[in-house]
C-alpha cells in the first residue's frame, strides 16, 4: 500500500491557507517545540483535516496507517503532525481501525515524545483496547514496564473516560510500574488516571491511595474531587 499523497498535499495546502503567522511564535514557545508552527489552532486543524479527508475517504486500515505515517514523518510544522493524528479519528478512518494500528500509534508516541502528541494518541490507544482487549492488552503491559516514559504515560492514561469498562488490573499494573518515579509526566499521569476513575468508583480510588505510596503530586490529583 502507499500513502494518499493527494490527501496529504491537500491538508498541507489547507493548513497554510489557514495560517496566522502572528500566533506561531507564541504557540511554539508555549509548547517548547523545536518544530515551528504555522499558527493554526488545534480545532481548526481538526476541522480542515476532516473536510479534506471527507473528499478522499480511506478504503483500508493500511491506507490510514500509511497516510498518517507519511504526513507525520515528513512534517515541517507541528500542525502537520496534529493533522496526522486527526486523520486517525475521521469518520472514514474509525471503522477501519484495528489492533495492527497499534504499531503506528507506538511510532507516533515514541517519535513525538511530548505531552500534546501523547495525550491525544492515548485516546486512540484506548479505543483499540476497548475494541480488542485480548490483542491490545499484552502490548500495553509491555509499554507500562518499558523504559520509554511516553509509552508508559500512554499506558496509564489510555483508559481515561472508560468508566465502568476500564480494565482495573491493567490500570493498576500500569500505575504500579511507575510508582516512585520522579518524572513529572508520569506522576501527573498517575494522578490524572485515578482522578478520572474516581468519577466511576471513588471508593476504589480512595482504597488505592491508602494502599500505595503515591507521590504528593499523584495523590493530590487523584483525590482532588473526593471529600
Amino acid at each position: 500500500m502507499a500513502p494518499d499523497t493527494e490527501l496529504i498535499d491537500a491538508i498541507r495546502a489547507a493548513l497554510r491557507g489557514s495560517a496566522q503567522p502572528e500566533l506561531a511564535g507564541s504557540m511554539q514557545a508555549y509548547m517548547k517545540s523545536q518544530t515551528p508552527y504555522l499558527g493554526v489552532r488545534v480545532p481548526a486543524v481538526r476541522a480542515l483535516t476532516r473536510a479534506e479527508a471527507k473528499k478522499r475517504p480511506f478504503a483500508t486500515g493500511a491506507d490510514v496507517a500509511d497516510t498518517v505515517l507519511a504526513l507525520w514523518r515528513a512534517a515541517d510544522y507541528r500542525e502537520e503532525r496534529y493533522a496526522a493524528m486527526a486523520l486517525l479519528d475521521t469518520p472514514a478512518a474509525r471503522p477501519l481501525r484495528a489492533p495492527d494500528l497499534l504499531g503506528t500509534l507506538r511510532e507516533l508516541i515514541v517519535t513525538g515524545a511530548w505531552w500534546d502528541y501523547v495525550d491525544e494518541l492515548a485516546h486512540r490507544v484506548g479505543d483499540l483496547l476497548l475494541g480488542w482487549p485480548g490483542q491490545v492488552r499484552p502490548a500495553l503491559v509491555s509499554w507500562a514496564r518499558g523504559q520509554d516514559i511516553w509509552l508508559r504515560r500512554a499506558s496509564i492514561i489510555c483508559q481515561l473516560g472508560a468508566g465502568d469498562r476500564a480494565d482495573l488490573d491493567l490500570l493498576t499494573l500500569a500505575i504500579e510500574a511507575s510508582l516512585g518515579e520522579r518524572e513529572f509526566f508520569l506522576r501527573k499521569a498517575i494522578g490524572w488516571a485515578l482522578r478520572d476513575y474516581a468519577r466511576t468508583d471513588p471508593a476504589w480510588v480512595r482504597s488505592f491511595a491508602e494502599t500505595h505510596e503515591l507521590s504528593p503530586l499523584s495523590r493530590r490529583e487523584a483525590l482532588k474531587h473526593l471529600s
